[in-house]
């Protein structure tokens, strides 16, 4: 039985509202992982092309999914349909992380449609 090490560098990407990591992207899907500093909320958004899967696996997060508002701890999920508003916020005085799975034929950072934004961006 082989063997194989694989390094990478993953880059971490700054927001106003913490940082993102792109772990893995193949067609149809992407994997990052995503902390949010305490405090602090991505935007109310949704996607015309992709689909989410969110799992947390440090902190508490406040989840809201429509109008439906609630908490996940570490080991908490959820699915976020296409078209589907959502948001991701840190209510605590702890970091909160998460990963992010994205299913779609496009998932770029350009599929985000804001709501509302704390941070002023489009």
């Amino acid at each position: 039985m082989q063997t194989t090490t694989r390094t990478e560098t993953i880059e971490r990407t700054q927001r106003p509202w913490g940082w993102y990591e792109s772990v893995s992207e193949v067609d149809g899907n992407k994997i990052k992982r995503i902390g949010v500093l305490p405090g602090q909320q991505l935007s109310l958004q949704k996607h015309h092309q992709r689909s989410e899967h969110w799992v947390v696996v440090k902190g508490t997060a406040r989840i809201t999914l429509d109008e439906r508002v609630f908490d996940l701890s570490v080991g908490g999920h959820c699915d976020i349909a296409v078209g589907q508003v959502h948001r991701l916020a840190n209510l605590t005085a702890e970091p909160v992380e998460i990963v992010e799975v994205q299913f779609g034929a496009y998932l770029g950072e350009d599929d985000i449609v804001r709501l509302q934004d704390d941070y002023g961006r489009q």
